[in-house]
């Protein structure tokens, strides 16, 4: 998985303002927009956007990044000016479930001409380096670990803070294929549909369940993580799971859940080609700002061999 949040490249800047009027614009309608993003309508900030921004970002595509924004990230709680830049106004954004980088241009018109929702990249220290609580997989049966270490030819994952420790995982037969036939169906695939279980015991703080899963191939760039779980533990341990089943998801969020409990089926939602597990473990809830954490699971079988508190590599076969 590339990226759990979506990022909006779209600075495109037209018509230079004076400072005072391009100040007093962009708080106006920095404010309007947080009115009519919390209230549920795209389609009016849709028509904040000058002519140019609506042709590069056409009202279809606007309601379905500003509704994954609003299914992943929540309301918008509180929203702090930060600096002018290249033209465009910086609001330290906090949502309910995670924090960005608003950033907003306006023309003479006092339409918005530019507009972006990006990462806030201020650097922290890691609270958890590793899991705290003792782990089980998060499947049944054998699967194959198809990115997963701590090296880049292992594990593309790396390149991400946040997600630096995670891992894919798919089901292969002995020939090492993930799919039978031509793959050219999600039923092909070995684990489409199999059973994800939590690993530990806690509490859902996070369900994204609508999520249709993709033809193989294809890719969901404005629902990265397409169905999505997140379950926190009393340590403070925050457990990542993507690209789940459309529609299969069994835990709301506030559900308190034992360790082994079924969580919802194997898919191919989101920013993902084919069916497979993405699963890592951060450091808060955050998903733009948490820190990845290290996952090393308890008496797994390691390509038949019996294994204690280890954190398989990439082309690892494991089974609980």
């Amino acid at each position: 998985m590339k990226s759990i949040f979506f990022i909006a490249f779209l600075l495109m800047l037209f018509t230079k303002v004076s400072a005072q009027q391009e100040t007093q614009t962009s708080s106006a309608t920095a404010g309007k927009f947080v009115t009519l993003y919390n209230d549920g309508r795209p389609s009016e900030i849709f028509d904040m956007f000058s002519q140019e921004l609506q042709t590069a970002m056409p009202l279809e595509k606007a309601i379905a990044f500003l509704n994954g924004l609003a299914s992943q990230a929540g309301k918008i709680t509180n929203q702090k000016f930060q600096k002018y830049e290249n033209s465009y106004a910086i609001y330290l954004t906090k949502f309910e479930k995670a924090e960005f980088l608003v950033k907003i241009s306006t023309n003479a018109s006092s339409k918005i001409n530019g507009f972006s929702v990006e990462a806030n990249k201020q650097k922290r220290l890691a609270t958890i380096q590793r899991n705290l609580s003792s782990l089980i997989l998060p499947f049944t049966g054998e699967w194959t670990v198809i990115w997963g270490g701590d090296t880049k030819t292992q594990n593309y994952h790396i390149e991400s803070e946040t997600q630096k420790n995670a891992f894919d995982f798919v089901i292969t037969d002995d020939t090492g294929r993930s799919f039978k036939n031509d793959g050219k169906k999600n039923e092909d695939y070995y684990a489409f549909g199999k059973p994800i279980i939590s690993p530990v015991a806690g509490t859902v703080v996070l369900v994204v369940n609508g999520v249709k899963d993709n033809i193989p191939g294809a890719t969901n760039h404005f629902n990265a993580g397409g169905n999505t779980v997140i379950v926190k533990t009393s340590a403070g341990e925050y457990f990542v799971f993507c690209h789940l089943a459309h529609s299969t998801i069994k835990v709301r969020e506030g559900d308190k859940i034992k360790q082994g409990r079924f969580i919802g089926k194997c898919g191919n939602s989101g920013h993902s080609s084919g069916p497979h597990l993405h699963f890592h473990i951060q450091d808060e809830e955050n998903l733009d700002t948490a820190i990845g954490v290290k996952a090393f699971f308890k008496n797994i079988s390691l390509n038949g061999t019996l294994r204690q508190d280890y954190s398989p590599v990439k082309n690892d076969k494991i089974l609980q």
